[in-house]
Formats: structure tokens, C-alpha cells, sequence
């Protein structure tokens, strides 16, 4: 049985899997090429590109958004962070972090604000659709409506309305329907036969999103979470994002510590923030 599990000590975001899973060994650009089966591929680039945070190596995965790369980052950190309030918010995390680091980031960070902004607000049915036209095996398709559904029925549940009429702001941008579909296409791709997680930081705080400030986690993120461990944690940020979190609760069958396995692979994924006494990644093992 080879089984996956995700060490989520620092949270987990959607881009935090991503990176992880490219850097246990999966393949990214055989990754860019099942995504191009969305036909959305002039909406976005993908960059991957390793990372030193706080001594470790690790990944850091973005998807540049084409439509107004112009402008960057900045603003939107903030705000949209927040945002995800609700559904979105994706791996914004890395959005405030990501001051600190940009350097990298440079380029996906524009994306973001933007993206948030203007991106058009795709409704749940339009994405479900998405999905199912693009022709990916079966289990790549379930796995990634699975997660899908999470974060709408959640996203449904707290602002009263039924799953087909939620539409996703920002998860409904690009970035989030690529972290999503992506991790689907990595867990199948690794022959991923069991995914098992440790229990979930999702930190503390406040954040500011649309509705106004909410406390951490932001409502969709715990809804998401309802039935998984989560862990209390002093650090004040979003350490767990929304899409991280639907990643997660569909995927790992088990919260636990580390199991007894040999280990065979291990990937580090780079989050967006910098914390002074540990690194924001999400470490990956895979072992049989």
C-alpha cells in the first residue's frame, strides 16, 4: 500500500500541496499538460521554483494569472486574504506572506490581487462542468468534483443558499480551480493508494475579508474542517486556508501521527508567509 501523508505543521494551503507533491517527485510539467485539458490555459501560467524557508528546501508553486498581471500583489494581499473568508481564500496565506518573501513570489503574487478582483465569479455548476468535459481518468475527476463540493456545500451552509446557486469568487479564480484539479492529478499520478494527515493548525487571529473582520479560522474554513482534528496553534495568521482545507478533509481517510511505513519519498511545499521560529511548509511522506 503506498500511502501519503500530509505533516501539516505549518497549515496547509492549496499551492503548500502542490509544491510538496512536486518536490516528493511528482512531475510538473506532466501536470501542466493534464490541465491543459481545462482549455483555460490562457488565463494563467504555472511557476515552480525551490526555496530555502527558514533552512529547508522546499517548492513554491504559483499559477500567474494572465488576465491583468499588471499590477501586483500588494493590494490584494490584504484584502482578498481575508476574502477568502469564504471560499477563496485559497492560499492567499501566501498572499501577506508573501511581503516577506516576494521575491519569488514576484510573479504569482501579481496574479492574486487582480485575479480576486475582477475574476470572473464562477458559479459551481460552471466549474462541476469544467471538470467533467475535460476528459481526466476517473479518479483525477472524482477526487477533484469531491473537493469541489466540500468547499460549496460549506461556502452553501453558512450564506443560506442551496449548492447549485453558490458561485466562488475566489476559488472560483483560476488559482484555486488549478490547486484543486492539480492535487488530484498529483495524488493520482504518485499511485497514491492511501493519504493519511496529522491533525490541523489553522491558527489564530483575525483577517479581514469581504464581509468585514472574521475571526481565524474564517467560517468556510471550518466549516470545510467539521470532522477533522484540528490543533490549537499561538501563531496569528491563517495557517490554513479554505481550499487547503478541502484538500485535505476529502483526501486523508485518517488524522494521525506519522504511521509506521518505509519511507520512500519525502517533499517540501513552500507556503507564503515567514514565521521567525519555523518554516512555513507542509511536508509530505510517502512510503510503502
Amino acid at each position: 500500500m503506498r500511502t501519503l501523508y500530509f505533516d501539516c505543521f505549518s497549515g496547509i494551503s492549496g499551492d503548500m500541496v502542490i509544491g510538496a507533491l512536486i518536490d516528493a517527485g511528482a512531475d510538473p510539467n506532466r501536470l501542466a499538460e493534464e490541465l491543459k485539458k481545462l482549455h483555460i490555459e490562457d488565463e494563467y501560467k504555472l511557476t515552480w521554483n525551490k526555496l530555502v524557508k527558514n533552512g529547508i528546501t522546499s517548492t513554491k508553486f504559483d499559477v500567474v494569472l494572465m488576465n491583468n498581471v499588471q499590477s501586483h500583489h500588494h493590494d490584494h494581499d490584504h484584502d482578498h486574504e481575508h476574502h477568502h473568508d469564504h471560499e477563496h481564500a485559497h492560499d492567499h496565506d501566501h498572499e501577506h506572506q508573501h511581503k516577506h518573501e516576494h521575491h519569488h513570489d514576484h510573479e504569482h503574487d501579481l496574479h492574486h490581487d487582480h485575479e480576486h478582483h475582477h475574476h470572473e465569479h464562477r458559479a459551481y455548476k460552471d466549474i462541476v462542468g469544467l471538470i467533467e468535459k475535460a476528459g481526466f481518468d476517473d479518479p483525477v475527476k472524482i477526487t477533484a468534483l469531491n473537493i469541489f463540493k466540500r468547499i460549496g456545500e460549506a461556502e452553501g451552509h453558512i450564506h443560506g443558499i442551496p449548492l447549485e446557486k453558490v458561485q466562488f469568487h475566489e476559488v472560483g479564480a483560476v488559482d484555486s480551480i488549478i490547486d484543486i484539479i492539480g492535487a488530484a492529478i498529483l495524488i493520482h499520478q504518485l499511485e497514491i493508494d492511501v493519504v493519511k494527515a496529522s491533525p490541523i493548525p489553522v491558527g489564530t487571529g483575525r483577517i479581514h475579508i469581504d464581509h468585514g473582520i472574521y475571526p481565524v479560522p474564517a467560517p468556510a474554513t471550518l466549516e470545510i474542517l467539521k470532522g477533522v482534528p484540528i490543533e490549537q496553534s499561538d501563531i496569528r495568521f491563517e495557517l490554513t486556508t479554505p481550499t487547503g482545507a478541502a484538500i485535505v478533509a476529502v483526501l486523508a481517510e485518517e488524522f494521525c501521527h506519522i504511521p509506521s511505513m518505509k519511507v520512500t519519498s519525502i517533499g517540501y511545499g513552500a507556503g507564503t508567509k515567514t514565521f521567525k521560529n519555523h518554516p512555513n511548509v507542509l511536508r509530505v511522506i510517502i512510503g510503502e
